[in-house]
């Protein structure tokens, strides 16, 4: 009979191995029967491996034959012992070193499982960690797992693996390099959540240790084998801990959050959303998706769940109206407890969104009224900031703002002139100390127009005659100007254009920064001409434009005149 082509012979020597590694598999996993029904299973299935065997092996040239009996055969995972209840009990390294002496029957996993229960015991013992790694004992078992490594099971490799990593060994460790190779070679038979185990609990070490070619290697099967992740808690996990190691791995984990949102309870969307938010990953598709779903579904969300979704939108930038809805309805019972660092960061993030809800932020006020001797003044003034972010004013206006004059008035003098300017919001309500503080320091309001941009700017005379703008003086031009001054009764106007990202959510009413940069303009001498888009938009024609800012001129010199 001719002998069959070395590859054949190799893979059918695989085939014939696999079959019998099937065949004891399904006699040792049978179901319980009878013991006459177990022993016939038994006769059947050796009959049958017999058999196999022997055809194979009669049909198989000599060379072959030899190559099945070599290959090495699947083992099963051996019966629990007593030794196994001893390694999980231990609650001392000690007792986990005394079982190599103590003449236990040892099998191929369970060096690796002290090796792992030695980990847990030392997690949080750096200086036992390293006397550990001079004993001898310590030595003689990392020696036994690595003579036995081919044979540890593959739940149990990756643990070991972080194991020794959590153990401090050196990255010159020859166990170490062994057990990394290990994994390398298993790379393509370990299942994906063994995959995701080790990139969640190793991926720092492995940077640490200088075992970037298996990270990367580990990233790159994680991204390859994407499509069977099928558990919502392993994908959020994975967005937590490698989402920043791989641009590419990141994108496809958020297309597979996508597709399993609607698995997601209040939990995972929030950390979803907040590492979402500290990566500064804008994913429209899924933030519409997890928008959703926390309008439709109605779970519970508590008071730290409610505060990091705000932190998150408020970080992204993302707007949806029934989302914040919520969330100010849900957070507004939570209030007497909210502490005024909780407080402050509410109100930024919900200024951050330019979403302003009265009774929410009526609560705010009161919380910084009801706390006015131990807020610090940090809070304090990121919340005035906030406030004035949306143009915000207290019923109780008068008692929060002499609270924050009391707070501020000493201090003001230390802040830096564009903190002064943000405070400067405040300022009529407050009162003239804030005011009479610029001034003392030469930085008085016609100065602060100059940072603005005026999208136009005219200069009339008496008569509503255009005059050549440079001809003048103009201090507030950064551009040297002319040297004449202005007419008796000449009137400068300036022209602002308020864009949609200037005005509040889903509001007409301008953030308090363009309410300030009005405020300035006109202590300056200006006469306003606003320009809001939701009014431009509807002009279609040039003549349309032209009658409109005629009219807006007009108007405003007739304001001023009738002052």
């Amino acid at each position: 009979e001719a002998s069959l082509p070395a590859p054949r012979a190799t893979m059918a020597a695989r085939l014939v191995k696999r079959c019998t590694c099937l065949l004891r598999e399904a006699t040792r996993l049978a179901p319980a029967v009878s013991p006459v029904g177990q022993l016939r299973l038994a006769r059947g299935a050796q009959k049958l491996l017999t058999s196999s065997a022997t055809s194979s092996s009669s049909r198989l040239p000599g060379p072959l034959s030899e190559l099945v009996e070599k290959e090495q055969v699947f083992t099963p995972y051996p019966e629990r012992q007593e030794v196994d209840q001893l390694i999980e009990k231990a609650t001392r390294p000690e007792e986990l070193l005394e079982l190599l002496g103590g003449g236990h029957c040892l099998h191929q996993n369970h060096a690796a499982l002290m090796l792992i229960q030695l980990s847990r015991l030392l997690s949080e013992k750096p200086k036992d960690k390293a006397l550990l790694l001079q004993d001898a004992r310590f030595q003689q078992l990392l020696h036994l797992v690595n003579s036995q490594i081919t044979a540890v099971w593959h739940g149990t490799l990756v643990k070991l693996l972080r194991s020794l990593y959590a153990l401090g060994l050196p990255a010159t460790s020859k166990e170490l390099r062994s057990v990394e190779q290990e994994v390398r070679w298993r790379m393509r038979r370990l299942k994906y959540k063994h995959l995701a185990f080790l990139a969640e609990s190793s991926a720092t070490y492995m940077q640490e240790q200088g075992s970037r070619e298996l990270l990367a290697e580990l990233l790159v099967h994680l991204e390859r084998r994407w499509a069977e992740i099928d558990d919502s808690r392993m994908v959020v996990a994975m967005m937590m801990k490698t989402g920043l190691l791989s641009e590419s791995l990141m994108t496809r984990l958020e297309d597979k959050c996508l597709e399993l949102v609607e698995q997601f309870g209040p939990e995972e969307l929030r950390k979803v959303l907040v590492t979402l938010a500290a990566q500064k990953r804008r994913s429209v598709p899924l933030l519409r998706a997890i928008s959703y779903h926390l309008v439709q579904k109605p779970f519970p969300l508590t008071k730290g769940i409610l505060l990091d979704l705000a932190y998150a939108y408020g970080k992204l930038g993302f707007h949806q109206t029934q989302v914040f809805q919520r969330l100010a309805a849900d957070l507004l019972p939570h209030t007497p407890s909210l502490t005024s660092s909780e407080v402050a960061r509410c109100t930024k993030s919900f200024a951050f969104l330019k979403w302003l809800n009265l009774p929410l932020f009526e609560a705010f006020a009161q919380h910084v009224l009801d706390r006015a001797q131990s807020i610090t003044l940090p809070h304090l003034y990121n919340m005035l900031l906030a406030f004035a972010r949306v143009n915000f004013h207290p019923e109780r206006e008068d008692s929060f703002f002499s609270l924050v004059h009391e707070k501020l008035g000493s201090e003001l003098a230390g802040l830096e002139p564009a903190v002064q300017v943000d405070v400067g919001l405040c300022s009529s309500i407050v009162g003239a100390g804030l005011s009479a503080q610029l001034d003392a320091k030469g930085q008085s309001p016609t100065r602060f127009h100059s940072v603005l941009s005026l999208d136009a700017e005219v200069l009339l005379d008496t008569d509503s005659q255009l005059l050549p703008l440079r001809a003048f003086v103009a201090p507030h031009l950064a551009l040297p100007s002319g040297s004449q001054p202005l007419p008796a009764g000449a009137k400068r106007l300036a022209f602002l254009r308020w864009e949609f990202p200037n005005f509040n959510s889903r509001s007409k009413d301008l953030l308090g920064r363009f309410v300030m940069a009005r405020r300035h303009l006109l202590a300056a001498g200006f006469l306003l001409v606003d320009v809001p888009y939701y009014e431009w938009l509807e002009l279609k024609s040039e003549w349309q434009k032209s009658a409109y800012l005629k009219d807006k001129m007009r108007k405003a010199v007739a304001e001023e005149l009738a002052k």
